[in-house]
């Protein structure tokens, strides 16, 4: 699973939310800052979705960070971590 796969599936850049709404999958961008040796460095943007307590969309919120992930031989991500 190669990084943007596995950034759109993680719990982890949740850490990322303020309003503990849920990421908007579609507004997920990434960009590699920096990479070698078996990791990548990445700055993160998504929109973050804030519900209201009924159950509607309260509004959207820009949310972004940076992630630090280890790879595999074969490109997969086997850890990441929020800078």
């Amino acid at each position: 699973m190669g990084l943007e796969t596995y950034l759109a599936a993680c719990p982890e850049l949740a850490r990322l939310t303020s309003q503990n709404g849920w990421i908007d999958n579609a507004t997920l961008r990434i960009k590699v800052l920096a990479q070698g040796g078996g990791w990548v460095r990445a700055a993160v943007q998504f929109e973050e979705v804030v519900m209201e307590g009924a159950g509607c969309v309260a509004g959207r919120k820009a949310c972004f960070g940076l992630v630090r992930a280890e790879l595999n031989g074969a490109g997969a991500v086997t850890r990441l971590e929020i800078l």
